[in-house]
């Protein structure tokens, strides 16, 4: 049969060609449109409380709003913090004789000073140069929240009607796809309250500790270690071991021993308490999933990717998953 002889064909390709230009223009604002249906399962719980007292439609605005307050408005202070504490840290570290310190670092007679030294510049480097390229350009992430802030409002309103309209399209049994549905709540729960409570907690405890052991800028090293901790096992060790490292260079062994047993103890044994309970309790998602998902997803989503990656890979194996229980028995 000749290609594109009928109308059925010829039509299967305008759709075909129309979504593939479709999603090439809105892939820079994926983010916002993957943080639609994350914001609305974080915030629905909310407005259907908000529901029951006021009309749903102002329970909704007062959702987004809440979801502002939430969301942006700590996320500015964190960028305009980052990028402020960085180029001082920068700054600090070049007028410091610490680098120099590291510089004649010897360790059971080999030289790994002037390797480390080196890593330390490039390091200072990216402090002092690329910190507002990780929190990404301020206009793409602008329009990458309003397109999410609007989503959820339309969703809140009317969210038995929208899947209704997506379910259709599901290539699973209707039974299937609600278990589907169930499954991206929790699978979302998890990721979200098991990966920013580890955060929270690692950063809190490597803030303590370089407070205790004298490290300048103890605050903004505990607030940098909450977005890094997102990766599990080796995220806050990027933190507290180079903090380790400077106690050493500076002749403070005593105290370099006490942060290093703090980081291993304290700091890495919350990956492997807060964040096992938090998943068994909602989804069995294994760790590598939430390391891998981070890796990839910051080149594509920036910061934020640290987030959406795992949970972009954590709906991949669903689907996986129920690909393999419906098709293949």
């Amino acid at each position: 049969m000749a290609f594109l002889d009928t109308n059925h064909q010829r039509a299967a390709l305008v759709v075909l060609l129309l979504g593939f230009a479709l999603a090439w223009a809105l892939a820079p604002y994926a983010t916002g449109l993957i943080g639609i249906p994350v914001l609305y399962v974080i915030f629905a719980p909310v407005h259907r409380w908000l529901s029951r007292r006021i009309k749903p439609s102002l329970a909704a605005t007062l959702v987004v709003l809440l979801g502002i307050f939430l969301i942006v408005v700590p996320g500015a202070s964190f960028a305009g913090l980052i990028v402020t504490e960085a180029q001082q840290i920068a700054t600090g570290v070049v007028k410091s004789p610490l680098l120099a310190r590291l510089a004649a670092l010897r360790i059971g007679g080999t030289d790994i000073g002037p390797e480390l030294a080196n890593l330390g510049r490039s390091i200072v480097g990216w402090l002092g140069t690329g910190a507002f390229s990780l929190v990404g350009t301020a206009t793409r992430l602008a329009l990458n929240l309003t397109m999410a802030f609007f989503g959820l409002y339309y969703l809140l309103l009317r969210p038995g009607h929208t899947w209704e309209a997506v379910r259709p399209y599901i290539p699973f049994s209707a039974l299937n796809a609600d278990k589907l549905q169930q499954r991206f709540q929790d699978v979302t729960i998890s990721t979200l309250i098991g990966t920013g409570l580890t955060a929270a907690v690692q950063g809190l405890l490597v803030a303590i500790g370089f407070a205790l052991t004298g490290l300048p800028n103890a605050v903004f090293w505990g607030v940098f270690t909450v977005v890094v901790a997102i990766l599990p096992v080796v995220g806050a060790g990027m933190v507290w071991g180079p903090g380790v490292l400077a106690l050493v260079a500076g002749g403070r062994y005593g105290a370099a021993v006490g942060l290093a047993i703090w980081g291993v103890l304290a700091v890495g044994g919350v990956d492997y308490v807060i964040r096992p309970m938090v998943f068994r309790r909602w989804a069995q998602i294994h760790p590598i999933v939430t390391l891998v998902g981070a890796v990839a997803g910051v080149p594509y989503f920036g910061i934020l990717g640290l987030l959406i990656g795992p949970l972009a890979l954590s709906y991949f194996f669903e689907l996986i998953r129920m690909y393999r229980e419906e098709y293949l028995g």
